[in-house]
């Protein structure tokens, strides 16, 4: 019976860890697949680290893991595919949770989480958005990381490939947006 017992466990045990490999494979793989993308996400820090070498614009989705309408952005809008290489051509595209914990250091300043209410926020965040925390809310840095424009609220692709080429061309500079929304052609397809 002892004899019994012990390939028992043997067996209950191997089965116990295939089990938890086979199920933290799949979860390293399921999270590796919502890491990997068209866009080349990168984190804030990362940007400002790659202006140092090679200017370019910063375009910063500011999210929220609970925000409904910031994960549609990202399986509707993001994903397409002319739009990502256009985000990750012309901008260094930076992914920035509003209510992250970890500090942020920028122009000698560190940015911290605030604890309020149930959850909290970012100072980050809440400086590039102006103090109106609302999400999803897109944020435009210039190439010296002076704000261009922040944008409130779900984009769809035809909106938000106007929006990107507006000001991922330097067209804001010169053009109205009226003027830009006559002419432009999307490429869409």
């Amino acid at each position: 019976m002892r004899r019994l017992m012990k390939k028992e466990l043997i067996y209950i045990s191997t089965i116990a860890l295939l089990l938890v490999f086979v199920g933290s494979s799949a979860f390293i793989n399921e999270a590796d697949t919502v890491e990997e993308g068209p866009v080349n996400w990168m984190s804030f820090e990362e940007a400002v680290e790659k202006s140092k070498t090679e200017k370019k614009k910063i375009f910063i989705d500011v999210y929220t893991d609970w925000c409904g309408w910031c994960k549609v952005m990202d399986k509707n809008t993001f994903s397409q595919a002319d739009i990502a290489k256009y985000l990750n051509e012309n901008f260094y595209p930076v992914k920035l949770d509003a209510e992250q914990e970890e500090d942020i250091e920028f122009r000698g300043h560190t940015f911290k989480f605030v604890p309020s209410g149930r959850r909290g926020y970012h100072q980050l965040a809440a400086s590039l958005l102006n103090n109106k925390l609302s999400y999803p809310t897109v944020v435009f840095l210039d190439e010296d990381f002076n704000m261009i424009q922040p944008l409130a609220g779900y984009q769809k692709p035809e909106q938000f490939e106007r929006v990107i080429k507006f000001i991922g061309g330097d067209h804001y500079k010169s053009t109205t947006w009226e003027e830009w929304v006559k002419e432009f052609e999307s490429e869409l397809n």
